[in-house]
């Protein structure tokens, strides 16, 4: 599974399922138990919570989440299911690397099933039909670019923790960051203006997302020109959802306005303490979220140490809002 770690990681941060209403919500919390109890190898209530999430939206939920069902279906000794998932995963388009399976150690107890082997095979058959409609040449470019946008941020990390945000250390990686985007924004944005926002099928599932990195690690002024046309690729399968509504949330900002998924967060410098940007009608955030492929906010907001209570993050706002006196 090692080449889809970082998509999984994306998906637990933002919960990339793909339904609609009330059902979705219930979906999304499913799921959302469903990776918790994954994590924490309690296999048999993990492929327990996914098979009643798939009831609920089927088809709609982000194929990387049947491949983890169809690990903990395995480790639970659920066979029958695990071969009726990897099966549904190898032949969907949007699946990438599915070579891996055959050495993700979570399958081992699948190895000696007559079925494994007609899996094997269906792989490479899979594999050689989507290889064929790629271009190469430019997922190649996009992987550099994946790794240039990527390595100063890593490196940026440890220097903050050892040096400080103010050392001159950081500073200068800062630089060096800075001049690494405007080189990787100039080739995407040409790829963008040439191509169009390309999907999976053309540049995989890998170069899709280094295309929306690159313009949400943009100025905004570069954000709103490309904002429609990301629009556009989601309406056309092209692009992620949830992508969309951090690049949206991102801009409302920069332009004076409320956020509207709560994706985006602040750091209080005096008090350390994490909170959510203002954002429209807090009551129902979960509703805009789960409409764009997002988990819950609670889930979300926790991963930065925040508690989610509505009614005082209401009450904030109207504090904030408040004209002074003087």
């Amino acid at each position: 599974m090692k080449k889809h770690l970082r998509l999984l990681t994306l998906l637990i941060c933002f919960g990339l399922t793909i339904a609609f209403g009330q059902e979705k919500q219930t979906s999304n919390k499913l799921i959302e138990e469903a990776m918790q109890f994954y994590n924490s190898k309690d296999y048999v209530t993990s492929a327990e919570k996914f098979e009643k999430a798939f009831l609920i939206s089927g088809d709609k939920i982000n194929i990387l989440y049947y491949y983890v069902a169809a690990c903990s279906n395995a480790l639970a000794q659920n066979p029958d299911t695990a071969f009726q998932q990897l099966f549904k995963i190898v032949k969907d388009p949007y699946f990438e690397h599915p070579e891996d399976i055959m050495t993700n150690a979570d399958l081992e107890i699948l190895h000696q099933d007559e079925r494994w082997n007609k899996l094997g095979e269906l792989i490479k058959i899979t594999k050689k039909r989507k290889e064929a409609l790629y271009d190469k040449p430019l997922m190649a470019m996009l992987a550099t670019i994946s790794n240039d946008d990527q390595k100063y941020r890593e490196e940026l990390d440890v220097i903050i923790e050892k040096y400080g945000w103010d050392s001159d250390e950081s500073k200068a990686l800062v630089n060096k960051l800075e001049e690494q985007d405007a080189l990787n924004l100039k080739k995407v944005t040409k790829i963008l203006d040439e191509r169009g926002w390309l999907g999976p099928d053309v540049i995989g599932l890998d170069g899709n997302m280094t295309l929306f990195l690159v313009i949400q690690h943009s100025d905004h002024e570069t954000q709103e020109k490309y904002l429609p046309m990301m629009r556009d690729a989601v309406a056309k399968g092209n692009a992620i959802a949830s992508n969309l509504a951090l690049l949206e949330d991102r801009v409302a900002l920069a332009n004076g306005e409320k956020q509207i998924y709560g994706s985006q967060l602040k750091t209080n410098p005096i008090t350390g303490i994490n909170y959510v940007y203002p954002m429209i009608d807090p009551d129902h955030v979960n509703e805009r979220r789960s409409a764009m492929g997002l988990g819950t906010i609670e889930a979300y907001v926790a991963m930065f140490n925040i508690t989610w209570d509505v009614q005082a993050y209401k009450k904030s706002l109207l504090e904030r809002e408040a004209p002074s006196e003087n």
